[in-house]
């Protein structure tokens, strides 16, 4: 089955064409650009199935209904339901998990079987704990990468974050900024790691996923896997779900 699978994010919109088993093409636009995408897939064969993430808003909705209208099939967008593909939503309101941290567990469970610390390191990054027996604990939203640095440019008069390097012990501004910001974002990841051994999940795996997580990944302690685009690997999983 040719699927069409695409995750609208709040900077990029990411895409690809899964047909028996693997990625024929990939590609993304910048969501500030959605009127590009009728050029991308302007040349795509028509697939069975189109089916979105979307957490970019209505805009963003439209822009991508209207880009495929040639191909001639209605898009599906995901939302977050109580269990499927063999994870448990344990959100208090199932329905309001976004979905791409739903899709991003999804993927991680068909990736790795044992327990996981899901990250999606985008504009912000999401660390989502996943139980061995497929149920999702819970997770937490923090500022990513650039969205700390901004703050510090645009909120303070001195400190601009420009070429710092990573140092244990920083003795420069600029160092100390970028080592402040992956310190911060490691610190999430492991200490969700921590909880998730606490709460008698034997070492859990770390599974990265978007456009900062090379850059943390070097940072962290235990097992780490970084994938690229989980979370469509997980609309994947949801459209032969869905097809059954």
């Amino acid at each position: 089955m040719r699927i069409l699978a695409i995750d609208a994010g709040n900077s990029r919109i990411k895409w690809g064409v899964h047909e028996d088993g693997s990625w024929r093409v990939q590609g993304w636009v910048a969501t500030a650009q959605p009127a590009r995408l009728a050029r991308e897939w302007g040349k795509l064969e028509p697939p069975a199935v189109i089916i979105a993430t979307n957490v970019a808003g209505e805009r963003v909705a439209r822009s991508i209904v209207s880009a495929t209208r040639r191909l001639e099939r209605r898009v599906r967008f995901v939302t977050s339901v109580a269990s499927q593909c063999g994870v448990k939503n344990s959100y208090d309101r199932p329905s309001q998990l976004g979905a791409d941290r739903w899709a991003a567990l999804i993927g991680a469970r068909h990736l790795h079987r044992g327990s996981c610390v899901v990250v999606n390191a985008g504009t912000t990054m999401t660390v989502d704990a996943l139980a061995a027996d497929g149920v999702f604990l819970g997770g937490m939203i923090v500022a990513g990468t650039d969205l700390m640095r901004g703050a510090l440019a645009r909120k303070t008069a001195q400190l601009r974050p420009r070429g710092g390097k990573f140092a244990y012990f920083p003795a420069r501004t600029a160092d100390a900024i970028e080592s402040g910001t992956v310190n911060a974002l490691a610190g999430a990841v492991e200490r969700m790691l921590r909880f998730m051994c606490e709460a008698g999940q034997e070492a859990p795996l770390a599974m990265l996923s978007g456009g900062a997580a090379r850059f943390i990944a070097p940072h962290l302690n235990g097992t780490v896997e970084v994938v690229d685009n989980l979370v469509l690997e997980g609309i994947v999983r949801i459209a032969h779900d869905s097809s059954k």
